[in-house]
């Protein structure tokens, strides 16, 4: 029946895409080449925290969202994009502000705060400002919530984190298959390809194990972890004051 399909894509085209993504994803340049690829096509956009970035495809919410691996991919297409810069955040003043980067190797003495305990990234900072301990972060996220009174810099020997696009099994189309070639820098003559589950997420790098010494502990998984606590005296970049 032509007449009910006509409409059925009438209706999704009205509709538009729906893409969610997380803190510090910056989607501006996607959404521009969109516009130009597809002007009668609506593109909608929001913000999700990372307790609810795949959330948002179950409950039908979002089309797609752009997400910070590792989640769970039952039932999930998932594509690896980049990785992230870890950065160490402290508190103004703080020693670490004196140099370029800092070796997580060390801050081995310092008091980390668990970012999923403290409620989430911008609390976490916000406590950080206190003075009563150090997070680490993907430097998109610390630069997104610029919180006052802290310091970032970056930090090495700390695996990175990384940013995939996620969508729903059963759900692939021509107007989804377009949105995933733009993100992935394709052309508009360029021919599409399916591109669920081509890819496998890279490896986040391995800690930095100068020394010979005991193997640390992780970092964490989605937000850089946690590491031992206390103030290390090793060498570290310097910087300008």
């Amino acid at each position: 029946m032509p007449d009910a399909e006509e409409s059925a894509e009438t209706t999704e085209s009205l509709a538009g895409l729906r893409f969610a993504y997380v803190a510090g994803v910056t989607p501006g340049k996607w959404i521009r080449r969109w516009e130009e690829r597809m002007p009668n096509y609506p593109l909608h956009s929001f913000m999700s925290d990372d307790a609810a970035q795949v959330s948002v495809l179950r409950d039908g919410s979002a089309d797609l969202s752009f997400v910070r691996l590792p989640v769970d991919r039952e039932g999930l297409n998932v594509i690896p994009l980049y990785e992230e810069q870890p950065v160490v955040v402290a508190p103004k003043g703080h020693e670490i502000s004196v140099f370029e980067e800092v070796a997580l190797d060390d801050l081995s003495e310092e008091n980390f705060l668990d970012i999923d305990e403290m409620g989430g990234p911008d609390m976490a900072l916000q406590v950080v400002a206190s003075g009563a301990g150090l997070a680490i972060l993907p430097m998109s996220v610390a630069r997104h919530l610029n919180v006052k009174d802290t310091v970032m810099r970056r930090l090495t020997g700390a695996p990175g984190t990384q940013i995939g696009l996620a969508w729903l099994v059963g759900t692939d189309s021509p107007v989804i298959e377009e949105f995933i070639g733009i993100v992935r820098g394709r052309t508009a003559q360029s021919s599409r390809q399916p591109s669920a589950q081509q890819e496998k997420p890279k490896k986040a790098p391995k800690p930095d194990r100068r020394g010979g010494g005991p193997k640390k502990p992780a970092v964490a998984q989605r937000y850089a972890p946690n590491p031992d606590k206390g103030r290390g005296k090793g060498s570290r970049k310097k910087g300008k004051r």
